[in-house]
């Protein structure tokens, strides 16, 4: 059975418990009976779980050791002992015969995969058979155990919200464990490249130069020092110098200014910004923003001004981050008290007096929280720096010049053909960590802010 149908099977034999002991309760709310511990729902939820929860459980663990068991059944044929050591070629060849033996390929490479097809196929009908047959008896026999526990006194509400809590647990443990995971990745990686490079040569390096790198000295060409100051001129200089103002400025207007008909529809019309994927944004930076942002360098007599410029990259970059800024500012504007606003008003000061000393000073760590938040995502921007800037690494503060950022090498150090091991591709993990630290910080620097400036109105 496939896995599809095996977890449809699964599925369907829970309902069918469900329903069962849906009904069978059903009968505890007869008079001869004097009292129920749980309604029939709970009972019915309870059979279902236990009869679905198992299998689940067990398919999980099984599809992680279930492909090493039919590799070693495969291994255990006289036709693998013409396999060549373990290395590259041998997975390659083992590869293929996986493929063939699913029926997901039609031919191979390697003459040897072709015979080792058929000892893949059988392996793992075998082992699927086993798997079949385990999660169904494991479905049946937890569906039957619980329903033997169906009775007027067995609190089957507690047992179920248990589950339920249970369920909440893990789904919490599983993305906490995920960042762990990918922290403990980029730590352990980029503990092997400072093991090649000195930190000290990394970061404060100037000269990024990865195409080249010497064996014998790689912190020479592999100093990030150009790299981060791309990454904050593009993303927190000239992106923020686009979204600070126009997403305040809208927050303003649509707090202070709009008409309730006006608010109602520019609002979702500006956050929609949000929702355009950064493709998007990427492509439009490439094709028009960046032609016009050179022409305007010519026409101003920078005759070298180029298409990859760091102004064309961060005037996108800010114009996607608005709704990041205007939302925040928005919301914290919107949280000061009417009766503050209407006190400064009854004062006699005008209405840009209000906003300017009263609403802005009193809704500012909010502000303030929703710029520091914006930067770090504005720094950590992808595809639009990857669309549109420059690869040269280059200490400038030129906008109209080629600049490049953190982003936009890791992407290109991944995509190339070193090895794994090389100072070039462990590069790629220590500047993501070095990137992480840094959001990380914003973040909470961002979190502190909100906290202590808050004020609390009555």
């Amino acid at each position: 059975m496939s896995a599809l149908g095996l977890l449809f099977t699964v599925a369907g034999l829970a309902l069918i418990g469900w329903l069962v002991a849906r009904m069978r309760a059903a009968t505890f709310r007869r008079p001869r009976v004097a009292r129920f511990s749980a309604l029939p729902a709970h009972h019915g939820w309870f059979v279902g779980i236990c009869t679905l929860a198992p299998p689940l459980i067990f398919l999980a663990v099984w599809s992680a050791t279930a492909p090493a068991l039919v590799t070693d059944a495969v291994l255990a044929t006289p036709a693998a002992a013409m396999l060549p050591p373990p290395g590259f070629e041998r997975a390659s060849i083992l590869s293929e015969a996986r493929e063939l033996g699913a029926g997901r390929s039609q031919g191979a490479f390697h003459d040897l995969a072709e015979k080792l097809a058929p000892a893949y196929a059988r392996a793992q009908h075998r082992y699927d058979t086993i798997a079949t047959a385990a999660a169904l008896l494991l479905a049946f026999a937890g569906g039957a155990l619980a329903f033997t526990r169906v009775r007027p006194d067995f609190a089957a509400r507690t047992q179920v919200e248990r589950g339920v809590m249970l369920m909440l647990l893990v789904a919490s443990l599983i993305a906490i464990l995920t960042t762990v995971g990918i922290v403990a990745s980029l730590i352990y990686e980029s503990v092997r490249f400072f093991r090649l490079v000195p930190a000290g040569e990394f970061l404060f390096g100037t000269h990024w130069s990865p195409q080249v790198v010497d064996s014998r000295d790689p912190g020479a060409s592999l100093g990030a020092l150009p790299l981060f100051w791309g990454t904050f001129f593009i993303g927190a200089v000239i992106a923020m110098a686009v979204a600070v103002p126009l997403g305040l400025m809208s927050a303003i207007y649509l707090t202070q200014y709009a008409r309730p008909v006006t608010r109602r529809w520019m609002k979702p019309t500006l956050e929609m910004l949000a929702g355009v994927p950064t493709v998007v944004y990427g492509y439009f930076a490439a094709l028009t923003v960046a032609p016009a942002v050179r022409e305007l360098g010519v026409a101003i007599g920078i005759r070298w001004a180029s298409s990859e410029s760091a102004l064309a990259a961060g005037l996108v970059m800010g114009i996607m981050i608005i709704p990041f800024v205007s939302s925040m500012a928005d919301d914290s504007i919107a949280a000061v008290p009417a009766a503050m606003r209407d006190g400064s008003l009854a004062m006699g000061a005008t209405t840009s007096e209000t906003i300017r000393k009263v609403m802005l000073p009193a809704a500012l760590p909010g502000v303030v929280g929703g710029i520091l938040l914006a930067v770090s995502r504005a720094i950590g921007e992808t595809m639009i720096v990857v669309m549109a800037a420059s690869g040269v690494a280059t200490l400038t503060l030129n906008p109209f010049a080629s600049t490049t950022t953190v982003t936009k090498q890791i992407v290109d150090l991944l995509t190339g053909e070193a090895e794994f091991t090389s100072a070039k591709t462990l590069a790629a993990f220590a500047l993501g960590l070095t990137l992480f630290a840094v959001t990380l910080a914003l973040n909470v620097v961002a979190l502190v802010v909100v906290k202590r400036y808050r004020e609390s109105y009555e």
